[in-house]
């Protein structure tokens, strides 16, 4: 395995200039992303006064089903004592989801490690599952490659509501059938009788889609002591009740504050990545296992379609009685992160980073400090069979991240253009064109036949190009095989115009390479930083 690390395209204006030294965006953020606001940072944690005790506890509860191996034990007596936590997160994804939930995880884990060592101090990994999510359609399906093509494969079952991830009961012949026709598009390897077997284990253990990601990824990272835990469980909401007052009694305030930043953000150059409003109590109802978004007007916090209205003091009442019928939205959530857990840095993709632009002034409403962003590491995987390919048609990764084997594929088919025929039937075209201009002018004095003879010419010029048509289908068929492994190259690299991680579930490259895949990543030199990490398997 070697590492290989690449300046890639700039495809994020907020993300590129958030790399940059002196860019305007930083103003947007209490903390720049370098050495000197770490060491800042955890001396204001070391202020401050977290129940990390009590939050070791409730993670402990919630992974005991998975099980605790001897290093998440380890982390967990360490946040018990009062350990820095550099928190990263995702929606529970079948199969774990993208790539990039695992490239989460790898950030997270490397960061913890790193920042320990710089500060002398104890730092966990701490993965915040959004389960409270109920955009399944978002969760519900991965990507395969079958005839080096992207492939989608779904989870059949649906649901008209909009229920979390943490509360949809799985239909689990649904899943096992999911998983089989994933694992047949991976194909057979000497892993994957043992991989396959042990994913249909977890799947028959889970219950909702939260607790079958949970599974998988412990499964995952439990040597490294990645701790986890879903933003549903009923203990956390529990240890959320005096932070849910805080949210609704400065409601107001929060909602203001980011409408104002969002647009300072987007008179900066920069989009409105929430499309914030003043009246959005950024708070979910919890009805029936289903989120509403409250609306807050005239001190009433309200939703339609779930038919509620509650005034402050019966939401505040709520908060405190029964806080798992509230749920946090994309604004809250780090806020709610920020007053349960000491933060040192949260891990974040390039979506993420728009969004926590916004929240400054939120944080500021409420007396916190905004924790370091740690832009999440960029990895694709090159596996043997892509490196070969990639040597014999004289391209590299990088030119596929800037989608440049496309155009290869098309100079290659003009390549192998047969402009011999072409040229011919071209020549037979014009042929009966003058023909057929010559028979009109004779006709015309002494019949009525236009348009007849314009159809007849239509039909044999349709014929010419039906012919030129079968033989370029022949032609690209006689070099399919080289045709093949270009679109596997796009297929593998960049599919969908995209980077390989947002579309391919990890279990692509642990069928191929085993689990231990993810230990030899995390064995890898890699840090966070402003480059694509290649990694050639």
């Amino acid at each position: 395995m070697e590492l290989e690390q690449i300046q890639t395209p700039v495809s994020n204006k907020l993300l590129a200039d958030y790399w940059s030294n002196d860019a305007e965006i930083h103003a947007f953020f209490d903390h720049a992303y370098n050495d000197e606001a770490f060491i800042a940072r955890a001396a204001y944690l070391q202020q401050q006064n977290y129940r990390t005790a009590e939050l070791a506890k409730i993670i402990r509860e919630y992974m005991e089903p998975y099980g605790i191996s001897q290093q998440t034990e380890k982390h967990l007596q360490q946040l018990e004592q009062g350990a820095l936590v550099i928190v990263g997160g995702q929606q529970a994804g079948l199969l774990t989801g993208p790539l990039y939930s695992v490239h989460k995880a790898i950030s997270v884990l490397l960061l913890a490690k790193e920042k320990q060592q710089q500060l002398n101090t104890n730092v966990v990994p701490m993965f915040w599952i959004a389960g409270e999510d109920h955009d399944l359609e978002e969760i519900n399906h991965t990507y395969t490659i079958v005839d080096a093509q992207t492939k989608k494969r779904g989870y059949s079952e649906r649901t008209k509501y909009k229920t979390m991830a943490s509360t949809t009961v799985l239909n689990q012949d649904a899943l096992t059938q999911f998983i089989k026709t994933t694992f047949k598009d991976f194909g057979e390897t000497e892993y994957t009788e043992s991989l396959l077997a042990n994913v249909l284990a977890h799947a028959q253990s889970s219950a909702t889609f939260t607790d079958f990601f949970s599974r998988l990824m412990n499964d995952l990272f439990k040597n490294h002591g990645l701790l986890m835990l879903d933003a549903t469980f009923a203990p956390f909401r529990n240890y959320e009740k005096a932070y849910f007052t805080a949210l609704i009694e400065n409601n107001e305030t929060i909602a203001h504050g980011v409408v104002a930043q969002e647009q300072k953000l987007a008179d900066a150059g920069y989009n409105k990545p929430i499309e914030a409003t003043k009246n959005n109590a950024n708070l979910f109802y919890v009805k029936e296992g289903e989120r509403f978004l409250l609306e807050r007007k005239d001190n009433s916090y309200k939703n339609v379609l779930a038919h509620v209205n509650f005034t402050q003091e019966e939401l505040l009442q709520l908060a405190n009685e029964t806080p798992q019928l509230l749920s946090n939205n994309v604004v809250t959530r780090p806020l709610m992160q920020e007053m349960t857990i000491p933060v040192l840095a949260f891990v974040g993709g390039p979506g993420e980073l728009a969004y926590w632009a916004t929240l400054k002034p939120a944080f500021h409403t409420l007396g916190l400090q905004m924790p370091i962003f740690a832009p999440r590491l960029n990895i694709t995987l090159v596996t043997r069979q892509v490196q070969a390919l990639l040597k014999q048609k004289n391209t590299t990764v990088a030119e596929a991240l800037d989608n440049q084997i496309d155009a290869k594929l098309a100079d290659y088919i003009a390549m192998i253009r047969d402009d011999e025929s072409r040229q011919f039937i071209e020549s037979m075209q014009q042929q009966l064109q003058g023909q057929y201009e010559q028979f009109e002018q004779q006709l015309q004095q002494r019949y009525q036949l236009n348009d007849l003879l314009e159809k007849n010419k239509n039909y044999h010029l349709r014929q010419f190009q039906y012919l030129q048509a079968k033989i370029e289908q022949q032609n690209i068929e006689q070099h399919d095989v080289a045709i093949r492994q270009y679109r596997t190259l796009q297929a593998q690299l960049f599919p969908n115009k995209g980077y390989q991680e947002r579309v391919y579930s990890p279990y692509v490259y642990l069928n191929e390479y085993g689990e231990s895949l993810i230990d030899e990543l995390l064995a890898l030199q890699m840090s966070i930083s402003d480059h694509h990490h290649i990694v050639y398997l």
